[in-house]
Formats: C-alpha cells, structure tokens, sequence
C-alpha cells in the first residue's frame, strides 16, 4: 500500500515563533539534535514506511532547505519512479505564492493528478517524531475512511498547541475544534490533538480542491476537514499504538518556540530521553560532512585536559582544555583553552574563545564567541545584545559579531 500512495510534505513554513534562528532559513531546515534537521525526522519516516514518492513543498528562503534535500535525500532510483523533490510555487494558476496548506497542495493539483497513487498523504515536515506511516495507510483502507488522520493524547510528551478531536467508539472522528488559548483540552473525555499528518483517498482530495474555496488556510482539520464531517467518513489513528515497528515513545514536538526547541534538544541528555533516536532499524538519517572524529586535547597553554560531560559532540569537534557539560555540540565546533560551555547548543563551525563562559545559550552557525566573554547569565548585558527568550535562553544569531 506505500508503493499506491503519494506523499506531500508541507515544509513552507517561516517558523515565526523560532526567529532568529529561521531568519535565514525555513523552519524545516532548522538544525535540530547534534546533526539533523528538522525535516529529516518526516522524511526518515517516509523512508522507512516504504514511501517513495515524496514532493516537498517549499517557500520561505528554501535554499538551505533544497541543498540539504539533494545532499542529505538524493537516495531513490527515478528510472523505479521513486523521488524525494522539492517543490516551491510553480505559479500555475497565478502569481501568488503558498497561501497556506489547502492552497499549497491545490497550486500542485496537477501533480496530484498524474500520480497513479490511489491514496495522498499529506505530512507537516515541522515537527519532530518517529511514526510508521505505513500502518496509518492500511488502517486508512481498512476503515474504508475518505480521510484518516492521526490523533495523539496532549497529556503524553510534545509541546505546541493544534486542534482538539473527538472520536467515537469505533474511531471515527465527530469534532474537531480549535485549541483552547490556555491550552486546556476543553472538557473532552479524553484530550486528543491533530499531529499535521493526514491520509486522503485522492479522488476525493482531488474534488475537494475547488479553486474557487474562500474562507480561512492556516489548518487542514479545521478549515478542509471540520466543514464536511458527519458528511464524509473521517476516521482518527491513534499515535504511539501497538501497530507500527517504531518503538512506542509517543514523543512530537512541533518547535512552536525557542523554549520549546531547546527543551527538545535539552531532552536528548537525559538517561532515557524521551525520543529514541537509537532504534538501530529506525535511524534517522541526515547529510553529514567528511569531517574526522571529534576529540578532547589538552590545552596548548594550560596543559588541561579537555573533558566532556554528559553531552553529544558531532563530528569535526575538538575540546582544547576546555570543558563542555550537559550541551549539544554541531559538527565543526572549538572550544579553546579554560573555555566552559553549559547547558547551551552550540550549531556548525562555532568557536568559542580561550576563558569564554556559555551556559543557556543557542549559539548559531559560525558565530566566533571572543575569549573571555560571558553570555547567558543574566543581567542587562545579554539583553542589549541578543535576543532572550521566555524562559531566558540567550540566542547568538547567525553572522553576530562581537
């Protein structure tokens, strides 16, 4: 049934609630973990669910995003009619970009058309999680379902905030309502939430993509699917089941905020962290540089040994006398002599200066943190210069200088 469905990634988000780190980038390509990208966790699914005809629709400051793809994705036989593309505002019908995610796919409907998929999946490519799409496709057609979506318990790990749902006793959905401000889960019996991951018979996406359709595109639930229920059959698949072969970890997290991010990564340090990232028949795959292992030297002046504790470190890193605690090191970073880094993410090529002090900082790709420098302890300074969140992370935007 994979072989029968096409797949459409929505990745033209500008991920507003992420700046500064999307000023440069979608929120799809947001470095994410140590290594990956935001992305690569959707398109690792459709990998391993046995998907391989996958159009990526792109937008915002996409070139990050479309080197990454053919770097990191360029891995299907187009002569077997398997392919992993991007695909940005083709203008078919106009001059107008994505409006949003109806009017993305409807801007492709042609594609759509000449697929000879039987079945559309349509995937948020923002989000961070494991699933078996494989599983929620032959539920779809075993349900005899126009539409299936997935569905997963708020109580349970993630963070964002997405529409409320309301099942039967048989699956089918009965309600979709727009998430409460406060985030409480409005009464419902049992609190479920949309996942941005929904699977359509295609002749029906296909007549429901009127070119002429007003009214709101910021949902598919809400503004496709909520009009027509009890008109359509509409069925929910529950998240984190016994079906599928992903382990159950029941973890999705869509990045809403800075906080939300780095709590995300922050979360990969704990002894059972709640995403596995280490199921040795699920790996998440990403491009990666040829760069050599990374490794702990002693200081060229101090002669102290560099040391690493409980924290990843990317390939390309070298610890030089100083010390790095309960952080997430990209590839390519430095940490010269005394420096001390903690509780902080440190992106691709950062290097931080002799006696520098970090801790509760994002700092961002090839930032050169000075010697003796302190950031993120608090005070007036780091508000002057950077931006602070909610819970106060400092973030160092891309290309700052000292």
């Amino acid at each position: 049934m994979p072989s029968n469905t096409l797949t459409l990634v929505l990745a033209a988000n500008r991920g507003t609630g992420l700046e500064p780190l999307t000023i440069d980038r979608p929120k799809a390509a947001v470095p994410f973990g140590g290594k990956y990208r935001v992305i690569d966790f959707t398109l690792a699914n459709c990998l391993h669910s046995g998907l391989r005809q996958v159009l990526v629709l792109t937008q915002y400051k996409s070139h990050s995003l479309h080197k990454h793809l053919r770097d990191g994705w360029s891995i299907f036989n187009p002569e077997m009619r398997e392919f992993i593309t991007a695909v940005p505002p083709q203008q078919r019908e106009g001059l107008n970009w994505y409006g949003g995610p109806f009017d993305a796919i409807r801007q492709n409907r042609y594609l759509v058309e000449r697929s000879a998929a039987g079945q559309v999946l349509v995937l948020m490519g923002e989000a961070i999680y494991r699933m078996d799409y494989a599983e929620l496709i032959r539920a779809h057609r075993e349900s005899a379902a126009v539409v299936t979506l997935a569905v997963r318990g708020i109580r349970e790990p993630g963070s964002g905030v997405q529409p409320l749902v309301r099942l039967d006793a048989d699956g089918r959905v009965r309600e979709l309502l727009p998430a409460p401000v406060d985030g409480a889960p409005g009464g419902l019996d049992e609190p479920l939430s949309t996942m941005g991951v929904y699977c359509f018979d295609k002749s029906w996406l296909l007549a429901a993509l009127d070119p002429g359709r007003e009214g709101p595109d910021q949902d598919l639930g809400l503004d496709l699917i909520a009009p027509l229920l009890g008109a359509v059959n509409v069925c929910g698949y529950r998240f984190g089941g016994a079906r599928g072969r992903v382990t159950p970890d029941r973890y999705w997290c869509d990045l809403a905020s800075i906080d939300a991010y780095y709590q995300a990564n922050m979360g990969l340090l704990r002894a059972d962290p709640p995403l596995d990232l280490y199921q040795v028949d699920w790996n998440i795959r990403t491009y990666q540089g040829q760069y050599p292992p990374a490794r702990t030297v002693p200081g060229a002046t101090s002669g102290t040994e560099g040391i690493f504790v409980n924290s990843m470190l990317a390939a390309g890193t070298v610890i030089s006398g100083g010390g790095v605690n309960h952080s997430i090191l990209f590839p390519r970073v430095r940490v010269h002599d005394g420096a001390i880094v903690d509780s902080s993410i440190l992106f691709d090529g950062v290097q931080v200066g002799a006696g520098a002090n970090l801790r509760n900082c994002i700092i961002e790709k090839d930032v050169q943190v000075p010697a003796k420098s302190r950031i993120g302890f608090g005070g007036k300074l780091d508000a002057e210069r950077f931006p602070v969140s909610a819970d106060g992370i400092v973030v160092v935007p891309k290309g700052y200088r000292f």
